[in-house]
């Protein structure tokens, strides 16, 4: 079904239109005249903007154009037809590195032209190849400019045409169709499993995909034959599953299409394609795209709605799902996404879903829901925090301080599974996160803060959408956005206490480097029971110390609190559990995120928190109380 949706996709954008030919980057154009003189060498590359407010310098890339489709280098030395690197086009290579095999390069690059030219009889192709053989002959000389890159790719216009590259000429499209028709090996008819349609001659490899993460420069194969031991019961090729050369470029210029974030357009040279990818990871990236037209508008706001970008790049009607609201506009074209992972000799399929449109944007908005929490991160000094959490932050929240490269790929794939499927956040996540939270307690940087935030959306994530699929296997009740006085499991009551124990030190020890929550958060979280009975007792002495400093008013506060937070534990017995679960230590650490943010809540916020939970236990409701006191 993979295929199959690739090649729809490619018929329906137009992908191959022309199947000999394949849009390339050219950085540099060659002016030949009539007579085999070189008029020059133009430089045909164009700037790309970086986004607003990136400080980096406008890259310069090569301009699309389309060339012939070309197989990925296998060996050292093969030219390409009528474009190529300098290396092969004049044998002189920009980095000076002494390469034995530049001028065989060139020679090979002269060789198919020579066999164009006694070929073809064009003109243009006649006057290249004088050219290039005055130029090895040293008749000419070519001087590259100094900002020519190994990689450049150069193609040759002839200067009575102007602006038409020389491998759009009749007489040179003919030859080159009549080439590729000719590669083809005979054999006896097949039918596609891609398109249904009959063929001749096995393939064995697709064409190769650029730009996948983790994958070569050169490109990575989604299939391949290329080796006896990837085939069977005495096949060659791909005869085992017949595939068309036709139905592999089709499938291949859809795959790429997808990787590529700017894909050029086919129907509007010039311009690029609206982005259907997204990276995450260091070799992994989701490919996603609608079965119809109807699901292109969904398609175009997933990359924003994912990374949660500007609100302004997102329509309202997809900006309600940061919010957890489903449209109310039922789409039921299919919605696929595919998973890829690159290797330097294939590519690897993470994982590969098919939905419809409709249910998508329902489970994204059920997937931000469960994520949506209140934050302890203060906005950046340059803006604002982002709608939600971006999917590459809560991936890399889970790898070591952050570090994007130590994102294990599987777990890419299962989170873009949630987001698009609906399926539970996997449990491993919450097994990451806790390790993680753990071991990165005390930073105090800006990002330590934001991935703190980060895994606490996590944590609740997990237990919430367990807690809605698989009932039964829980014991907890679900988990709110903000501070919850009614939820009593023991994990998530300690946690608070945690957080209302580190206001009572801050306010008597202000001054402190090494808080409670660095010396006891992780035995704490874990094995509460002997954590708890030092802390209280060091309580007492921050209570007795925080009485003669100027937040008496407010340790008396939160002292109350933490007689009401204890009452649910039998302290005098040592009433503390002994250990907490793994759900359990997941609502310690989110206990402790939202009476943190709770605590710190300016007097705006607690009376619209007051008002939002009158029944709440006395202890909480602080401004309510000073009211009911002053009346």
């Amino acid at each position: 079904m993979i295929l199959q949706a690739l090649n729809q996709l490619a018929e329906r954008e137009n992908l191959v239109a022309d199947p000999d030919y394949e849009w390339k980057p050219v950085s540099w154009l060659i002016r030949v005249s009539k007579t085999g003189q070189l008029f020059g060498i133009e430089d045909a590359r164009q700037q790309v903007p970086q986004p607003a407010g990136s400080k980096r310098k406008p890259r310069l890339v090569g301009k699309q154009f389309k060339l012939p489709r070309e197989k990925a280098r296998q060996s050292d030395i093969r030219a390409f037809f009528l474009f190529d690197k300098a290396e092969y086009v004049f044998g002189i290579d920009p980095d000076d590195s002494g390469d034995l095999k530049t001028p065989l390069r060139f020679a090979d690059f002269r060789k198919r032209i020579e066999e164009c030219h006694n070929s073809a009889s064009d003109e243009a192709v006649t006057a290249i190849y004088t050219a290039l053989e005055d130029i090895a002959a040293g008749r000419q000389t070519v001087h590259l400019d100094e900002n020519v890159k190994s990689n450049d790719l150069f193609a040759f216009v002839y200067a009575p045409d102007t602006d038409m590259l020389v491998t759009d000429r009749p007489k040179v499209r003919n030859y080159w169709q009549s080439l590729r028709a000719a590669a083809v090996p005979g054999g006896e008819t097949q039918e596609c499993l891609v398109t249904g349609d009959k063929f001749n001659g096995a393939i064995t490899n697709f064409p190769p995909t650029k730009k996948v993460p983790g994958g070569s420069g050169s490109g990575i194969a989604l299939v391949s034959f290329n080796k006896p031991a990837f085939e069977s019961y005495g096949w060659n090729g791909n005869e085992n599953a017949p595939i068309s050369r036709r139905a592999a470029e089709a499938c291949a210029a859809a795959l790429q299409r997808l990787v590529d974030p700017a894909s050029p357009s086919n129907e509007e040279p010039g311009t690029t394609l609206p982005r259907r990818s997204l990276s995450i990871g260091e070799d992994t990236v989701v490919c996603y795209w609608a079965g119809g037209k109807n699901g292109d508008s969904f398609c175009d706001n997933v990359f924003s709605l994912l990374e949660a970008k500007n609100e302004e790049e997102v329509g309202e009607l997809y900006r309600s799902i940061w919010r957890g609201v489903r449209p109310q506009k039922v789409d039921d074209s299919a919605f696929y996404a595919l998973v890829v992972s690159g290797q330097q000799g294939r590519m690897i399929v993470r994982d590969w879903l098919e939905s419809t449109v409709a249910k998508a944007q329902a489970n994204l908005a059920q997937y931000f829901d469960d994520l949506t929490i209140v934050r302890n991160t203060r906005p950046p000094k340059d803006g604002q925090l982002p709608p939600q959490f971006p999917l590459n932050l809560l991936l890399r929240s889970l790898a070591v301080r952050g570090d994007r490269k130590e994102i294990p790929s599987p777990l890419t794939g299962q989170m873009v599974r949630v987001a698009f499927y609906g399926t539970p956040f996997p449990f491993s996540v919450l097994q990451r996160t806790l390790e993680r939270e753990r071991a990165e307690i005390g930073g105090q940087g800006w990002d330590d803060e934001n991935r703190r935030d980060v895994r606490a959306a996590l944590i609740k994530a997990v237990l919430n959408s367990r807690l809605r699929i698989y009932p039964e296997t829980t014991n907890y009740k679900e988990v709110k956005p903000d501070m919850d006085p009614t939820n009593r499991s023991e994990g998530y009551v300690l946690g608070g206490m945690m957080a209302v124990l580190e206001r009572i030190q801050q306010i008597a020890q202000p001054n402190i480097n090494t808080t409670i929550v660095d010396h006891y958060f992780s035995s704490a979280s874990a094995s509460p029971r002997s954590s708890f009975v030092r802390l209280l007792k060091g309580a007492r002495y921050h209570v007795r110390k925080a009485q003669d400093e100027s937040g008496a008013g407010m340790v008396f506060l939160l002292d109350r609190l933490l007689d009401d937070m204890s009452s649910g534990f039998d302290v005098k017995n040592n009433g503390f559990p002994a250990y907490l679960d793994l759900n359990q230590q997941g609502l310690f650490v989110l206990g402790y995120h939202q009476m943190r943010h709770w605590l710190w809540l300016n007097a705006e916020e607690r009376e619209a928190w007051e008002k939002q939970h009158a029944n709440a236990p006395t202890a909480y409701l602080w401004r309510s109380n000073k009211a009911r006191k002053e009346n």
